[in-house]
């Protein structure tokens, strides 16, 4: 289960320019009368500019992500029947499915380019969702049936995204 929170307080950005002019008109202003008026009073230095202002608080935003994990692979190297549009796709043109499984897995669509990508594209899936195996039967797999293992792991992203479940929640914490 990953977890991310997203904090979000807005604010007010003030610059040393602004600050300034804000001493000249609230300071400077008025010279009649006396001119130690300002010194018998208490007043704050406006050289010292308020940098947040009081707002309704702060929202905080958490995202679960609940992914199914462990196990074997959901579909057989061999269960190419099952998709019968990644099976068609994986026999005539194998590279064009493997940018497809890149895409899905986020990273760049050049990244099939990349000798022993598909190969770890495949780990990185395994490992990802926990499931069994190790990096022998990945390069195993993929080198020497890398039509079958790109399908294999297409059905496999395509099985994993359906089983996501996203909770959404968000508080607001007055400040």
């Amino acid at each position: 289960m990953e977890q991310t929170t997203v904090t979000h307080q807005p604010g007010l950005s003030v610059n040393q320019t602004s600050a300034s002019a804000f001493h000249e008109d609230e300071v400077g202003g008025s010279t009649t009368g006396s001119e130690d008026i300002w010194g018998s009073y208490d007043v704050p230095a406006a050289t010292d500019p308020v940098l947040t202002q009081p707002g309704l608080g702060v929202t905080t935003t958490t995202i679960t992500t609940i992914t199914q994990t462990g196990g074997g692979w959901s579909t057989g190297l061999f269960d190419v029947c099952g998709d019968t549009t990644t099976c068609i796709l994986g026999a005539l043109v194998p590279c064009c499915l493997d940018l497809s499984l890149a895409h899905q897995y986020g990273e760049c669509l050049c990244m099939p380019l990349l000798p022993g990508s598909t190969f770890a594209i495949r780990v990185g899936i395994r490992e990802r969702y926990k499931i069994r195996g190790s990096v022998c039967e990945d390069w195993t797999t993929v080198h020497c049936c890398y039509p079958l293992a790109v399908c294999q792991m297409i059905r496999e992203m395509k099985q994993r995204m359906k089983t996501q479940t996203y909770h959404v929640s968000t508080a607001l914490e007055c400040s």
